[in-house]
C-alpha cells in the first residue's frame, strides 16, 4: 500500500520504494550490489561533476529494470554551480527521460519559473514529479496546472496539500527516517480520504515496472 517515491535511506523490505542514487564515478562499482528500484540522476549541486562519459554510462544504467526513474536532478537557486550549466545538464536528463520512457524526479529550489518555462517549451511526455514539495497554494496550482505531480514529505504546507489532486499526490521519506505509513496517514487526514486512496505513486511504480527498456 505505501509507496516512498523518493529515499536517501535504506527503504524497508515491505514497503515498495524508489531509492535516489546521485550518480559519480564513485558510484559507479555499486551498480552489481544494489537490490530494490532506485532513481539515478545529477543533481543540480553536483551538476559540474558532469561529463560525457558519466552522462553516457548513466544512460547505459537506465536501460536496467532496477533504475525506473531519471533524478533527482533539476534546478537550485543556492547550488555553488552556475544556472546556465544546471540548466545545460538538467536538459540533458530531461531528453534522456524522454528517450528512456522514464519519469523524471526533480530537486527544484528558487528556479520554479524556470522550470514550468521548460515544461511548458517542451511538452515532455514522461511525467515530472516535483520531490519534496513546500511551496504555497499558489505555486502549487501552477505546478499542477503544468501537468506535474507533487511529491510531499516530512514537512509541507498544508493548503497545498489540500488543493492538489489525488491522483498528482506522491509520498516521500527523503532523508527522514519517519516512516512512509506516518506520512501517508498525515496527508490522508488532510485530504479527508483512506490512506489506500492515494495511489499515485502505486500507479506510476507499476506502469515503471511494466515497461522494459
Amino acid at each position: 500500500m505505501y509507496v516512498n517515491i523518493h529515499s536517501h535511506t535504506v527503504i524497508n523490505s515491505n514497503i515498495q520504494g524508489i531509492r535516489n542514487l546521485t550518480f559519480s564515478e564513485a558510484n559507479i562499482i555499486y551498480i552489481s550490489k544494489i537490490r530494490g528500484l532506485y532513481s539515478v540522476g545529477f543533481h543540480p549541486w553536483y551538476a559540474d561533476t558532469c561529463s560525457d562519459e558519466l552522462m553516457n554510462k548513466m544512460n547505459e544504467w537506465l536501460t536496467d529494470d532496477r533504475f525506473v526513474a531519471v533524478g533527482e536532478c533539476g534546478l537550485d537557486k543556492n547550488s555553488k554551480v552556475s544556472i546556465e550549466e544546471q540548466l545545460n545538464v538538467f536538459d540533458q536528463q530531461i531528453k534522456l527521460s524522454e528517450k528512456v520512457h522514464k519519469p523524471l524526479i526533480i530537486h527544484c529550489v528558487g528556479c520554479f519559473n524556470e522550470l514550468l518555462e521548460l515544461k511548458k517549451n517542451l511538452h515532455p511526455s514522461q511525467q515530472w514529479i516535483i520531490h519534496g514539495f513546500r511551496g504555497k497554494p499558489e505555486l502549487a496550482r501552477q505546478a499542477i496546472r503544468a501537468g506535474c505531480g507533487l511529491s510531499f514529505g516530512e514537512h509541507f504546507n498544508e493548503e497545498s496539500v489540500r488543493i492538489t489532486p489525488i491522483d498528482q499526490i506522491f509520498i516521500e521519506t527523503d532523508e527522514s527516517h519517519i516512516p512512509i505509513s506516518n506520512l501517508y496517514h498525515n496527508i490522508s487526514m488532510i485530504k479527508n480520504c483512506k490512506a489506500e486512496d492515494l495511489i499515485a505513486g502505486e500507479n506510476l511504480i507499476k506502469s515503471m515496472t511494466r515497461h522494459k527498456t
